[in-house]
């Protein structure tokens, strides 16, 4: 992900800047993981953004005034109101290395401290005691999902466990050589990410960019070993004298592709930012909505359009191509009717009739009469087999096209659903792999994609989403079981859900509220009542030459559900 921990210092140093005593005016629940603060410092409102979305957890200032997102707060929203509202901003820390904001506030019952650990998948909000003890957060973790790190009001709060990892600081070349001795066929990259603690795959690509001006060069490649280390100080360089350089790197439609405390030279299209706050929201978008990012989906859903206007084009001309299975019969029948009349048939006759059964209506035979009999029932059992063959090859094309034609049903689909920029890029880059947008593949930064989501429910059932067709594929065939129970909205694209078989029955309102998941994730989200099929992991396959996530199953049962308004627990 790019909020890395170069990231996180930047904001921190940002944040302890313009809100250090600042005072609390305002809290409110943006949507279900998210909480926006509004602090009035240096005679200005400051709009404090704090998320832990499992796919994009950040914090960040934001542009403009927070839009309450939920009907009913969550309980951390109501403790925060109720111990932080007036509450004075003392200071704003960040653990070294790590992706973590602590931010203390002094109010009149005592000190507190809201801790934002901005880690992908295991993002929380915790809001603790001056004795360290918690007292609420946004996402409760208990024994079932970790069983040394427990994140439940009335536990004492522990840090995320430390990066068995190298300080970038204290990196030298020795160092580096045994690294690259002892793997020099891995990339280059993928050795920083693996050794160094803080450095994200867009951290250490510039780096490497920097110093063999190949992002992908293999370590054993590395033009020289010196100029490595040269490059590992300079790109942190801004966190030892806090001077950061904020910057987005842009696509061709003007959407944010990534963004950096630090100067990107390896992407094009880059331009400064305001701040990295601004930085972070160009890329993450604004939390106002879904509408905010409609201009980006119009010319992706353009592009999808595009591409099933030509598929249905495709599919028409391929019925008309198929050969009527009478005239096909009639060709057959004429050739075999001239071989058993062609003593009779005199030079030059033109046509002649027949009946081919006994009893039958006679079929009239139209003849060349520039060749023999002989040579005319040929020229119609040639026809009679080439139009075979085409006929026995079209249902084949026509299966594929309808593949195809559900496939960008699920990407529109993804599209609809996305709420970020990284999930529009998604899809932008699926259909350009697949060769639906014209021109040559554009490689773009790589910044971890989103993944599955990942719920528990009260009893302990962990429960598997996938929000768009990557996902799809890897919840049903990496993160499912054979036991596990799958489920589906039938006959629309939509989200692969799994429920994981740990033994125990699962009750019937667990596979209801996971149908109603699968409802949510579907064409039919706003539909009273929606259809979803419940089936074995086990009976379902892949569809060969399909899409990711194009599936067939069988043995299904189902359940008629209401879509879930909200997802929680995740």
């Amino acid at each position: 992900m790019y909020f890395d921990a170069l990231t996180t210092a930047a904001v921190g140093d940002e944040l302890r800047a313009r809100l250090k005593g600042g005072r609390v005016q305002n809290i409110l629940q943006v949507d279900d993981f998210s909480v926006g603060m509004e602090i009035y410092a240096q005679q200005a409102r400051h709009y404090l953004l704090l998320s832990a979305t499992p796919q994009n957890p950040r914090v960040h200032l934001a542009s403009d005034k927070f839009r309450r997102g939920v009907q009913q707060p969550d309980p951390l929203t109501l403790r925060l109101r109720r111990h932080l509202s007036g509450a004075r901003l003392r200071a704003v820390t960040v653990p070294d290395w790590e992706r973590v904001l602590c931010f203390d506030f002094e109010s009149l019952d005592g000190g507190y401290r809201v801790i934002a650990e901005c880690i992908e998948r295991r993002g929380n909000i915790l809001l603790v005691d001056e004795d360290d003890m918690i007292l609420e957060c946004i996402r409760r973790v208990g024994p079932q999902d970790n069983r040394v790190r427990l994140s439940l009001p009335g536990h004492l709060y522990a840090p995320p466990p430390p990066q068995i990892k190298t300080d970038p600081t204290g990196v030298t070349r020795r160092v580096l050589e045994g690294w690259i001795q002892a793997d020099p066929d891995l990339a280059a990259w993928r050795m920083l990410v693996k050794h160094l603690a803080g450095f994200s795959p867009l951290l250490a690509r510039e780096v490497v960019f920097r110093t063999a001006q190949d992002i992908d060069t293999p370590a054993g490649a590395i033009p020289s070993v010196e100029d490595l280390q040269a490059e590992i100080e300079t790109v942190i360089m801004p966190l030892w004298e806090r001077d950061w350089q904020p910057c987005i790197a842009e696509d061709e439609y003007g959407g944010a592709l990534a963004f950096a405390p630090y100067r990107l030279t390896h992407l094009d299209r880059v331009r400064p930012a305001a701040s990295i706050s601004a930085a972070v929201e160009a890329f993450y978008g604004a939390p106002v909505g879904a509408d905010a990012y409609n201009a980006a989906k119009k010319p992706v859903r353009e592009s999808i359009q595009e591409a099933q206007d030509k598929l249905r084009r495709k599919l028409e001309a391929l019925e008309r191509s198929q050969q009527d299975p009478a005239e096909l019969e009639h060709l057959r029948r004429s050739g075999e009717l001239i071989l058993a009349y062609q003593y009779t048939l005199k030079p030059g006759q033109t046509r002649f009739a027949a009946a081919y059964e006994v009893d039958g209506p006679e079929i009239t035979v139209e003849l060349d009469p520039a060749l023999s009999p002989v040579e005319n029932a040929q020229r119609y059992f040639k026809q009679y087999n080439k139009a075979k063959s085409a006929n026995a090859g079209v249902p084949k094309l026509i299966a594929e096209v309808w593949r195809a034609t559900a496939f960008l049903d699920q990407l529109a689909l993804d599209l609809d659903l996305a709420s970020n920029w990284p999930e529009i890029e998604e899809v932008r880059e699926t259909l350009e792999r697949l060769g639906y947008v014209p021109g040559p593949q554009k490689k773009r930064p790589s910044g971890g994609k989103a993944q599955p989501l990942r719920l528990t429910t009260d009893d302990g059932f962990v429960i598997w989403v996938g929000r768009n067709a990557r996902q799809n594929d890897e919840v049903t065939f990496k993160r499912g079981a054979p036991e596990d129970l799958w489920l589906h909205a039938r006959d629309v694209p939509g989200a692969h859900v799994i429920i994981k078989n740990d033994g125990r029955t699962i009750p019937d309102k667990v596979i209801e509220y996971a149908a109603a998941l699968a409802a949510r994730y579907s064409p039919k989200r706003g539909e009273a009542g929606v259809l979803v099929d419940v089936t074995r992991r086990k009976h379902v396959r892949k569809i060969k030459g399909a899409g990711d996530g194009m599936v067939t199953y069988r043995n299904e049962t189902s359940v008629t559900v209401a879509p879930a308004r909200e997802v929680q627990g995740a």
